[in-house]
C-alpha cells in the first residue's frame, strides 16, 4: 500500500479536529577528522514517522518506527490530546486557513552527493587536511563533511497529501596555530542544497585558512571600546538571523509579554535603508522547500521594511492566534518532534551604497568577517568574528586578532547607518531551537556598516 493510502486511511478514522500524519525515510553520511586522522565514519539509514493531531486547542503527539499500524497510533495521539484538552478550560482549536495540496516534490540535484562514493569522500577530505598540515606552525584541525536526504510523505486531515525529498551537503574546516599557550585559528564552513560540488575544488580556501591561523598568532589584539564597524556578508548574515530573525518567530513573541512589547507590527527600528526578508521560497538554498511541515506552501515573508517591523513567521496556529498569515515556517527537523515556527533564510536586502561608500569617512574601524558563534538573549545579542581586520582613512589595512560584538539589538539597528548593495550568502550553518537542531538554513546579507559598535577582544 502507498503512503498516501495508508496515511489517508488512518486519518479517516481520526475524532480530532484537526490530524496529520509524517512518514521519514533518510540517509547520512558524515566524516570527521581531529587532527591528522579520520576520527569517525558514521553511516546511518531511518525510517519512521509522527502522528500530531488537536483537540479543543490541545496537541497530541506520537512517534513510531512501525508503520504496520497508523489507526493505533493516531488513537495514542488522540488520547493524549483529550486529556491535556480537559484541564484547557474549553478552548477551541484555532489553525488559519491554507488551501490544500497535493503534489510530488523532487529534490533539488546539482551533483547528487549519493552518487560519490565513500572512499572519494574520503580521499578528497584526507587531501583537504593534508592541505592544512603543509602548512608550518600548525598543531591541530578540524574537518567535517557531511551529507543527508531526506523523504517525506506528508498528509492531513484537510486534503493535504504531499511527498517532498531534500538533499543536503554541509562542510566545516578549520586550522589551529600555537605559539607556548597562546592559540589562534582559523576556518570556514559552507552547505548546498544537492550539491557536492560544493566540496570540490576548496584547495585554496582550505590553504589560505591554515595560513590565517598561524598569522593570526602574530597579530595584535585590539583594544576594546566603542567603534565603527563593517560586517561582511557572512557576519551581517548570521547577525540579522541570531539577532532579529528568532525574535520574528510568531510563538516566542506571543507566549512571551516582553516581547509582545518589543516585537509590536509597526515599530520602528531605523533607517529606511534596513529591509530584512526570510523564506523558503528563495529558491535553491538549504532553507528552501516548496512546503512546511504542515503542508503549507512556502513564501517569502517581508520581516522589516524601510525601518519598521511589518511581519514574523508563523505555523497555522500561531497565525490564527495572531490574526496574521501563515507564512509556511512549522518545521521539524525529524519525525521524532512536532514542527514548531522557525527560520528558513533568513537576509538583509541590498541597499545602494558600495562597499567603496562604506570604508569612506572610516577613520578608525574595524573590518569584521566570518564568525565563530554567539548568543542572544532577547534583544540584547553577543557575536564572534572570524576574522578582524582594521580600517585606517577609509582602507582596510592589517589583520587584528578576532573580536566580539555585543550590545541591544534595537540600538545597534539605529547605528546601522549604510548597507550596500553587495549581497551573499551562507549556507554552512544549522539553527537550534526547542531541542532541534542543527536545523539547516541560509543566511544573507550585504556589507553593512554600524557605528558606535562595542567590541572586545575574542
Amino acid at each position: 500500500m502507498s503512503y498516501q493510502a495508508q496515511i489517508e486511511e488512518a486519518l479517516a478514522g481520526s475524532t480530532a479536529d484537526y490530524s496529520e500524519i509524517r512518514i521519514e525515510e533518510s540517509d547520512s553520511t558524515r566524516l570527521t577528522y581531529r587532527g591528522r586522522s579520520l576520527d569517525d565514519v558514521n553511516m546511518t539509514s531511518g525510517k519512521g514517522g509522527a502522528v500530531r493531531v488537536c483537540v479543543s486547542g490541545a496537541w497530541g503527539f506520537a512517534s513510531f518506527n512501525e508503520l504496520s499500524d497508523l489507526k493505533s497510533r493516531v488513537r495514542d495521539a488522540v488520547d493524549q490530546a483529550r486529556s491535556l484538552a480537559s484541564g484547557n478550560n474549553g478552548e477551541s482549536t484555532m489553525l488559519a486557513e491554507v488551501e490544500p495540496h497535493v503534489d510530488i516534490v523532487d529534490p533539488v540535484i546539482v551533483k547528487d552527493p549519493r552518487e560519490i562514493t565513500l572512499q572519494e569522500k574520503t580521499k578528497l577530505a584526507d587531501h583537504y587536511n593534508e592541505i592544512v598540515w603543509n602548512q608550518p606552525g600548525i598543531v591541530s584541525s578540524d574537518i567535517i563533511y557531511g551529507d543527508s536526504s531526506q523523504k517525506i510523505a506528508f498528509g492531513n486531515s484537510d486534503g493535504t497529501y504531499v511527498e517532498q525529498e531534500r538533499v543536503h551537503v554541509i562542510s566545516r574546516i578549520s586550522a589551529q596555530a600555537k605559539d607556548g599557550s597562546d592559540v589562534q585559528q582559523a576556518g570556514f564552513s559552507i552547505g548546498a542544497l544537492g550539491d557536492y560540488g560544493v566540496f570540490e575544488g576548496l584547495d585554496d580556501d582550505v590553504a589560505e585558512a591554515a595560513k590565517r591561523a598561524v598569522d593570526l598568532l602574530d597579530a595584535k589584539p585590539l583594544t576594546g571600546g566603542q567603534r565603527t564597524v563593517i560586517l561582511d556578508p557572512v557576519l551581517a548574515g548570521v547577525f540579522v538571523h541570531e539577532a532579529f530573525g528568532h525574535l520574528s518567530e510568531a510563538d516566542n513573541v506571543y507566549e512571551n509579554d516582553k516581547l509582545k512589547e518589543l516585537m509590536y507590527l509597526g515599530r520602528k527600528f531605523g533607517g529606511t535603508h534596513l529591509n530584512f526578508t526570510d523564506g523558503a521560497g528563495q529558491p535553491g538554498m538549504r532553507g528552501s522547500y516548496k512546503y512546511d511541515d504542515e503542508g503549507t506552501s512556502a513564501s517569502l515573508t517581508p520581516l522589516v521594511r524601510d525601518g519598521v517591523l511589518v511581519g514574523r513567521l508563523h505555523s497555522r496556529e500561531t497565525a490564527a492566534k495572531t490574526g496574521e498569515a501563515p507564512t509556511g515556517n512549522a518545521r521539524a527537523i525529524n519525525y521524532r518532534f512536532p514542527p514548531i515556527v522557525r527560520m528558513t533564510n533568513t537576509f538583509i536586502e541590498n541597499g545602494e551604497a558600495t562597499f567603496d561608500d562604506l570604508l569612506e569617512g572610516v577613520d578608525d574601524g574595524v573590518y569584521v568577517k566570518n564568525w565563530y558563534g554567539g548568543m542572544t538573549q532577547h534583544e540584547m545579542f553577543t557575536f564572534s568574528s572570524g576574522e578582524a581586520y582594521m580600517i585606517r582613512n577609509g582602507e582596510v589595512q592589517e589583520a587584528v586578532r578576532p573580536v566580539m560584538l555585543s550590545g541591544n539589538l534595537f540600538e545597534t539597528l539605529e547605528n546601522v547607518d549604510a548597507v550596500a548593495n553587495d549581497r551573499g550568502f551562507n549556507q554552512g550553518g544549522g539553527c537550534g531551537k526547542g531541542g532541534q537542531m542543527p536545523l539547516p538554513v541560509g543566511t544573507g546579507s550585504p556589507h553593512i556598516r554600524i557605528r558606535n559598535c562595542l567590541i572586545s577582544g575574542a
